[in-house]
């Protein structure tokens, strides 16, 4: 048997890295990153550690610090599909800072991880533009990331993105299960579209149907892909300005991710309190039908995975109800009156898929949902 000849030598470039593209990649994005930069951020583009002033902490009495790390999932695989990659960035953003409004914390700043089979320069830089531009309309600082080639892991055109971030709420204005109580509000913040959870079952169904990202969807009024690939909504603005808005009286937050609304609405609820959600109170979206539709995805499985239409929610004071859909409103968000909090009612069946009592290891409220969607 006849051995292949060795090499004289072999570089890190033989092995699939390309140090030079990714100095490349960091030039491309380099004025992006810096958008997001306010006096806090020391030190600029490139440092081993990305530097935050928190200077602004000694205002605080007791200042708490909410911290948060996400992926966006399977849709990576549709952008990546679709060759468009500039707007998976608000996808991590919105599934990061997001989580962290839900206790009225304001995310001061994140980092981001992009891991790929080969780094392709514009790609790279497309990616972390789109993290740059959702940053900023959450108003956070981009500190820092990472890009990290693994060939032989990954294929050349596949990447995954990670990031996490940080933020601070005084401690007596911290939001949560709580400030709840019985006779708030139910507010409903419309999604725009699917956002980044449940891809995988969305996947499975057009996949199955053999549907294809190019075929036109006259109910999108474009693409498959296109809506596939839709960003996700960045409500860290808006939230915050809802929470200090004291007319509001905003006394909780729900982000609605993996799980969807029952499941996460009940992670927000004390003990002993149910929230009654009225599906009549809103329209599903067009994307939402179709999942359902094309793959005959039992209701009780949309309603686990998929946010059917809502991304966010806020709870609220009933007597600031009006004032808080009418300061969503003016912001240009989507807003409605989904359901109230109430006592549990012992004697109404917990039994079957529209009751959930207690979620994703939190032993907190139920949710009830009724009626039929409008």
């Amino acid at each position: 048997m006849t051995e292949s000849p060795r090499p004289a030598s072999i570089t890190y470039a033989d092995s699939g890295v390309d140090v030079e593209a990714g100095d490349k990649a960091v030039e491309l994005m380099k004025e992006a990153v810096k958008a997001t930069h306010g006096p806090q951020v020391v030190g600029g583009v490139g440092g081993f550690a990305g530097l935050y002033d928190v200077s602004k902490l000694l205002t605080y009495r007791q200042p708490l610090l909410a911290t948060s790390t996400d992926g966006v999932g399977t849709k990576v695989a549709i952008a990546q599909a679709m060759d468009v990659h500039d707007t998976i960035g608000f996808d991590l953003v919105g599934m990061v800072v997001d989580d962290i409004v839900v206790v009225g914390a304001e995310p001061l700043y994140m980092t981001d991880y992009i891991a790929c089979g080969k780094v392709v320069p514009e790609r790279i830089a497309g990616i972390v533009r789109g993290i740059a531009a959702a940053c900023a309309t959450a108003g956070t600082a981009l500190v820092g990331g990472e890009t990290a080639e693994h060939p032989g892991l990954l294929a050349e055109n596949e990447y995954d993105v990670a990031g996490a971030a940080t933020g601070v709420v005084e401690a007596d204005r911290l939001l949560g299960p709580e400030r709840v109580k019985a006779g708030d509000v139910v507010i409903g913040l419309a999604s725009s579209g699917l956002h980044s959870n449940g891809y995988s079952l969305v996947r499975r169904v057009i996949n199955v149907a053999g549907w294809t990202l190019d075929r036109q969807v006259s109910d999108f009024g474009r693409t498959l892909g296109e809506e596939l690939l839709e960003p996700t909504r960045v409500y860290a603005a808006d939230c915050l300005d809802l929470a200090r808005y004291e007319a509001a009286g905003v006394h909780g937050f729900s982000h609605i991710t993996g799980g969807g609304l029952a499941a996460n609405l009940a992670r927000v609820l004390p003990s002993g309190l149910e929230a009654t959600v009225d599906r009549s109170s809103w329209q599903l979206p067009a994307i939402f039908q179709l999942v359902s539709e094309l793959g005959q995805v039992p209701l009780a499985d949309l309603e686990r995975t998929l946010n059917l239409g809502v991304g966010m929610v806020a709870i609220v004071d009933p007597s600031g109800a009006d004032a808080a859909i009418a300061r969503l409103t003016e912001r240009g968000m989507p807003a409605w009156v989904m359901g109230t909090v109430e006592k549990a009612d012992t004697s109404r069946s917990t039994d079957g898929p529209d009751y959930t009592q207690g979620a994703k290891g939190v032993d907190g409220g139920a949710v009830r949902m009724v009626n039929k969607y409008a």
